[in-house]
C-alpha cells in the first residue's frame, strides 16, 4: 500500500475508533488496514496507537502525526478539486502557441473575444515561427499549417489558408502581367522561404492542371510581413496567406495576379499534447476556433 494510502487508512482508524469500521467504510479487509497502520509505525519507528478491546486511541506522537496527515488530506482534496475545475472548463490557465503573423493579425483578435466570453480562463499565448515541442514547452494547444505529421499529438481540423499572388500596379506596369505559371520565370518573385517550396512556386490552371516553376527575385525572408512590405515597394511578385495580403488589396496597395489561377491552400490543425483526457478548457477553446475559421475567414481577419 502505497503512503498516499496509508495516511487515508490511518486518518479513518483514528476517526472510527477502529479498525473495522475504518475497513469497511474503505472497502478493504481488517486485517489489510491492521497491516497498513504497523507498516507506518515501522517505518516510522514510533507507536502511533494505543490498541484495546476497547478500541484504539491516540499516543502524543500519533496525535501530532494525526493533525499532518488531515493537513495532507485537505491539500489533496483541495488539489483534486482544482484539477477538477479546470477540466471542467471552470478557469486555469490555457497556454497558446502559433505563428508569429497569424497569431498577430488573426488569432490575437479571436483570443481577446474568447476571453470577455469565459472571464475564468488565462491565456498565455507564444509567438513562434519555428516548431515548438508542445510537452517539453508546457503547451496547451498549438495552431498548425500544413500536413500533420507528429501523429502522437492529438489534433482537430480548423479550416483551410488560402494564399494569393500580388503585386503593385506599378511593378506590373513596368514589367507586364504574367498570365500562365511558366511566364514566372522571367519576373522578380520575392520569396517566403519558410513554406510553399521556398524557391520553386506550384499553381493550378482554370482548366485543373498543377505546374510548378523555379523563381528568384532580388528579395527573400521567412517573415510574411517582411515578404509584404518588399511587394507593397514594387520589388516584384508575391504570394501571401490572404489574411496577410487582405488590408493591402483592399487600400490598392497590391492587387491580385493570376487570379484565374490558384495557390495550394494549407490546412489549419489546432495540435495538443495527447487525444486522450483533453481538459475541457482546450476542447472550449478549439470549438470556438472552429466556430471563427469556418467560411471565408480570411476576408474578415485584422
Amino acid at each position: 500500500m502505497d503512503r498516499v494510502n496509508a495516511i487515508q487508512v490511518f486518518i479513518r482508524v483514528v476517526e472510527t475508533s477502529s479498525f473495522s469500521r475504518a475497513a469497511a467504510e474503505m472497502g478493504i479487509t481488517q486485517p489489510t488496514a491492521t497491516k497498513a497502520v504497523a507498516a507506518t509505525e515501522n517505518r516510522l519507528g514510533v507507536r502511533l496507537l494505543h490498541r484495546s478491546t476497547r478500541g484504539v486511541t491516540l499516543t502524543e506522537v500519533g496525535n501530532l502525526y494525526y493533525e499532518k496527515c488531515k493537513a495532507i488530506e485537505r491539500a489533496i482534496d483541495e488539489a483534486e478539486n482544482q484539477a477538477a475545475q479546470v477540466q471542467r472548463g471552470e478557469g486555469g490557465l490555457l497556454r497558446i502557441s502559433t505563428s508569429v503573423s497569424f497569431g498577430r493579425r488573426v488569432l490575437v483578435p479571436i483570443v481577446l473575444q474568447y476571453m470577455r466570453l469565459h472571464p475564468a480562463v488565462r491565456i498565455d499565448i507564444g509567438f513562434d515561427d519555428r516548431y515548438v515541442d508542445l510537452i517539453e514547452q508546457g503547451i496547451d494547444v498549438a495552431i498548425r499549417m500544413g500536413q500533420m505529421s507528429d501523429s502522437s499529438l492529438g489534433a482537430r481540423y480548423l479550416g483551410l489558408n488560402p494564399w494569393v499572388m500580388v503585386a503593385t500596379e506599378t511593378y506590373l506596369g513596368e514589367q507586364g502581367e504574367p498570365r500562365c505559371v511558366a511566364d514566372l520565370a522571367g519576373h522578380a518573385c520575392i520569396v517566403y522561404s519558410s513554406v510553399q517550396g521556398d524557391d520553386r512556386w506550384r499553381m493550378s490552371a482554370p482548366g485543373g492542371s498543377s505546374s510548378s516553376v523555379p523563381v528568384k527575385g532580388p528579395f527573400r525572408s521567412n517573415n510574411l510581413s517582411a515578404v509584404l512590405a518588399a511587394a507593397s515597394n514594387s520589388m516584384g511578385l508575391a504570394i501571401l496567406p490572404w489574411y496577410v495580403a487582405r488590408e493591402s488589396i483592399a487600400s490598392g496597395i497590391v492587387r491580385p495576379v493570376m487570379a484565374d489561377h490558384s495557390l495550394p491552400a494549407q490546412e489549419m490543425h489546432a495540435v495538443y499534447p495527447s487525444p486522450k483526457l483533453v481538459p475541457n478548457k482546450v476542447t472550449a477553446f478549439i470549438d470556438d476556433l472552429q466556430g471563427r475559421l469556418g467560411g471565408d475567414w480570411w476576408l474578415n481577419a485584422v
